[in-house]
Formats: structure tokens, C-alpha cells, sequence
């Protein structure tokens, strides 16, 4: 895959970080006084990326948006630009509580909207997409929770899936300190999961500042069908806006949409008067 050279891409990932880190303190205070306050419900329906409406039994196959730690505007609304048109959709931001007392909690809350998004969809598959701590939400909701009965594909990017190492100076905020190497819910996602029919890919980069080692973004696990993706000189916060991820994702959720429309059959005109619809 083709990627930026070494200096370029560090100084790509320099002028987001500034930009980011001067707004992270406000942007975690904002969306945990709004949900202590009630503004952000622990768990809101889901919603289509057009004007609000609902999905339809026509949509090719939902795809749900996992955020990071308060950094949910940013990058669902990158990644709703990058991947519409691809045939598949609606793309759904979903919500979590960031003073959640873990990710399991989190993950149970993605299952309620995985599951809405399902029936609102004519029993269509469900695709997840989760950036950074959002990919880890993910994978426990479908590899510890029964979330692979509706989700056949899981993206990552820049997803610490075997810890970081910068969790351990991070402030001790709940969600981070189950990032660090050897956590209890990292030793759960270790554990066999022959039964995981989900597949996953997993996008890392070489130059990701958040996720150290680097390594520590693959999924190395003996049960599950994933695959991993090296993004080179690429780095945390500009990686879910790389055009090439972006490329193969829109060539994942096309194949997936395609799958799933076959495998879905065609709803019946009301108005049907052949012999099966009458029988």
C-alpha cells in the first residue's frame, strides 16, 4: 500500500495533534457532563446519514461508526464522506458513555444499536467500523458478547488490540487503563474464541504514536479470521483520513454489500397477485 514518505507523514500527524490535543480536555469534559446531564443517552437509536431517516429493507447493508475516546464528531464525519457512494449504507455513528466503567459496558450498549440497525434493516448483516479504543469495542461485542450472529465484518484502524504502552502515562480514566498491556478485558480477547465467525481487518501503521509498539495494532489470534494491514508512515490521527485505507475500505463494504444483497431476499410488492403471493 502505498503511503506517505517518513517526514511528511510526521509532519501531517504533527499539525492534527496540535489541533487535537488542544481540544481533547474540552471535548472529553463536554460529552461527560452531556451525558451526566442527560444530553447524549447512553444508547441512541440509530439513525440513517440522510436527513435522520430511519433505514429501509432497500439500504445495502448497515454500517455502524465506533469512535475513539471523545473524538466522535471528527472522526465519524471523516469517515461518512470517505466511504458514501460505495454501495453500501446507511453509515450510523453510534454513542458510548465515556465514563463508562469499562469497554464490556460500552460493547453491550453497541449491541443494542447493532441489533436495531438489524431489524430496521429487513434482518440485513451488520458491518462495524471502529477507530482506536472504538475498534476494541467492537471486537468485544462480537467475539466475547454473540455479536458475530450479526456482524460479518469488522474494520480497525489504529486499534490497540494487544495494549500500548501509552496507556500505562495516560490519566486514569477508565477506558484507558484496559488498554495497558495485560489488562483483564485484553486477557478475555485472548482467550479461545473457536466459534467467532466474524472476520476482521485491521489496519496499523508503522508510525502510530498512540498504539506502541506498533505490533500491538494486529490482531494475532489463533481463532479469529482476521487479517492486518500495514499503513507505512502513517500516523494515529491521520489514519482513518488516508485515502488508500480509505480505498480498501470502500472495496470491503462494497464486496460486503454485495454478499449481503445476495443472500437477502428481494421484499414482495403488495400489490403482487402471482400464484405465491396469494398462497
Amino acid at each position: 500500500m502505498p503511503g506517505l514518505s517518513p517526514m511528511r507523514g510526521v509532519g501531517a500527524e504533527a499539525g492534527r495533534a496540535v489541533v487535537r490535543l488542544a481540544r481533547l480536555p474540552l471535548d472529553i469534559a463536554v460529552e461527560s457532563v452531556g451525558q451526566l446531564t442527560g444530553w447524549l443517552a447512553p444508547a441512541r437509536p440509530a439513525r440513517s446519514t440522510e436527513a435522520g431517516e430511519p433505514s429501509t429493507v432497500d439500504a445495502a447493508i448497515p454500517v455502524l461508526l465506533v469512535h475513539g475516546l471523545a473524538d466522535r464528531e471528527w472522526v465519524v464525519s471523516s469517515l461518512q464522506r470517505g466511504l458514501g457512494g460505495c454501495g453500501a449504507g446507511p453509515f450510523v455513528p453510534v454513542s458510548y458513555n465515556a465514563l463508562s466503567p469499562d469497554i464490556r459496558a460500552a460493547a453491550r450498549i453497541l449491541g443494542d444499536q447493532v441489533e436495531l440497525a438489524h431489524a430496521r434493516s429487513a434482518g440485513r448483516p451488520v458491518v462495524l467500523i471502529g477507530y482506536s479504543l472504538g475498534g476494541l469495542i467492537a471486537r468485544y461485542y462480537v467475539q466475547r458478547l454473540g455479536g458475530d450472529a450479526y456482524v460479518p465484518l469488522v474494520i480497525t484502524l489504529a486499534t490497540p488490540h494487544g495494549g500500548t504502552a501509552t496507556a500505562l502515562l495516560a490519566p486514569p480514566h477508565p477506558l484507558l487503563r484496559q488498554l495497558r498491556p495485560g489488562s483483564q478485558v485484553l486477557t478475555e480477547l485472548a482467550e479461545p474464541a473457536a466459534r467467532c465467525r466474524t472476520r476482521f481487518v485491521a489496519f496499523y501503521s508503522d508510525l502510530d504514536e498512540a498504539v506502541i509498539p506498533a505490533a500491538r495494532g494486529r490482531i494475532d489470534h489463533p481463532d479469529l479470521k482476521a487479517r492486518n494491514v500495514l499503513v507505512p508512515g502513517v500516523g494515529h490521527l491521520t489514519l482513518p483520513l488516508h485515502q488508500p485505507v480509505i480505498d480498501q475500505m470502500r472495496s470491503l463494504l462494497t464486496a460486503a454489500g454485495q454478499a449481503a444483497s445476495a443472500l437477502t431476499p428481494p421484499a414482495r410488492d403488495s400489490g403482487d397477485k402471482s400464484e405465491d403471493a396469494e398462497a
